[in-house]
């Protein structure tokens, strides 16, 4: 298939990372229809929306056969952990993602840390548990703080910073006895604390090549001053403050390079966008972990900086390689707020309107997250239910764009930080 064709694509997710990746599909003269399963009711707007569950990939394999789609795009990560990709490429059809097994580097963080090592990728310390007793006896080999991290996949829950003995033991119960993560839990690793700046980078890689590294910052906790609980995100903003050509070429070398050439030696070639999350320490960038799709909010910040053909790089990625593909981003930085549901990370409601949508100006984008449509009336559907992303000539002035917007936009419970973009 030349690039020149027109292509349906498929489209599975519905957060705001999926309505700014189907908004930037949007803009490819290569696009033909857009599919998006199950979708929001911002990706409603761009294309046609496809109520099949994500944990069915033999109805999405149907569906795609039927609809001639040329490329099926995966935006999270469980139908990634089910095997779509296999499922898509055992019947011969283009899909943008990693094998299940490849997939293994966020679905398992222990088998992410055992790739790491064989790499030569610097991480944390850490050691991995199957038992409650055994956990905690290993306890007072550690320092405080320490990092608990269940081994399977949490929705980005699964990592408790704990900072003592009690609490330590306290986690450690939840997740054995009371099996709160349910199977995700059967493992458990115990990390040291890093200290020092996170930074998310993210790359396009064919299974060899490896595209230059993009980097974005995320606010994970809920509350200002970074307080509360973890959350899946509630902000971010592109470049990071650390971001140079050196970290670039650092993080290609020390981190994607290797493990992209172990995934490939070990016969489990990795293809889609690779996530780093690292974190730069006074003793080098260290790798907190690997993630297999597109960050969300980080996603939200990163395609409006982005001058390629999404769709062209995708379809490259996925097919014919990504060798001598130039891929451009905008050097103007792009900051995003979150806006969630009262409660958020934890219970809260959902079904309440939202109101002043149109009111919003053309200098930012609003990425649906949380939304469904009722009639023609918009209604919260998630914890996480917009973002609000600017991109300007200064990070100061994206800030403000995107707080003087979100004073546009209005639902019962809607709660949002107040120091996103601050000091940059």
């Amino acid at each position: 298939m030349t690039n020149s064709e027109k292509t349906n694509v498929l489209l599975l997710g519905n957060g705001g990372r999926e309505h700014a990746i189907a908004w930037k599909l949007g803009q490819s003269p290569n696009l033909d229809k857009l599919f998006i399963a199950p979708g929001n009711a911002g990706t409603a707007a761009l294309g046609t929306n496809v109520q099949i569950s994500l944990e069915d990939p033999i109805k999405l394999l149907e569906y795609a056969q039927n609809q001639a789609i040329g490329l099926t795009v995966v935006g999270p990560e469980a139908p990634l952990a089910l095997g779509v990709v296999n499922i898509f490429r055992d019947a011969g059809l283009a899909i943008f993602g990693p094998t299940k097994e490849a997939a293994m580097l966020e679905t398992s963080k222990a088998y992410a840390k055992e790739v790491m090592v064989a790499s030569g990728v610097p991480t944390a310390k850490y050691q991995v548990f199957t038992e409650y007793e055994t956990a905690g006896d290993a306890i007072s080999e550690w320092d405080f703080p320490l990092v608990i991290k269940v081994d399977g996949l949490a929705a980005g829950k699964g990592v408790i910073i704990c900072e003592s003995k009690e609490e330590t033991l306290a986690t450690l119960k939840e997740i054995f006895i009371d099996q709160k993560f349910g199977g995700a839990g059967q493992k458990v690793l115990i990390e040291e604390f890093l200290t020092g700046q996170e930074i998310s980078a993210f790359s396009f890689v064919d299974g060899e090549n490896i595209s230059p590294v993009i980097g974005a910052t995320d606010y994970k906790r809920a509350y200002d001053g970074d307080k509360g609980p973890n959350t899946g995100g509630m902000g971010s903003y592109s470049p990071p403050k650390v971001w140079n050509n050196d970290i670039e070429n650092t993080i290609i070398k020390n981190v994607f390079e290797p493990v992209i050439g172990y995934m490939s030696s070990i016969g489990n070639p990795y293809t889609g966008v690779l996530y780093a999350g690292l974190i730069v320490t006074s003793d080098g960038i260290k790798v907190l972990e690997f993630n297999c799709r597109f960050g969300d909010p980080e996603t939200q910040v990163l395609l409006p900086r982005m001058e390629t053909d999404l769709l062209s790089v995708m379809q490259h990625t996925a097919m014919s390689g990504i060798s001598g593909i130039d891929i451009k981003w905008d050097p103007r930085p792009c900051v995003g707020l979150v806006v969630a549901s009262n409660g958020y990370p934890a219970s809260y409601s959902v079904g309440k309107k939202i109101n002043g949508l149109g009111r919003t100006d053309t200098l930012v984008n609003v990425f649906h997250a949380g939304t469904s449509l009722s009639g023609d009336e918009i209604l919260t559907s998630g914890g996480r239910v917009l973002a609000v992303t600017a991109m300007s000539d200064s990070f100061e002035n994206a800030r403000e764009l995107i707080y003087k917007n979100v004073e546009q936009i209005e639902f019962e419970g809607m709660v949002y930080r107040k120091d996103i973009g601050t000091g940059l």
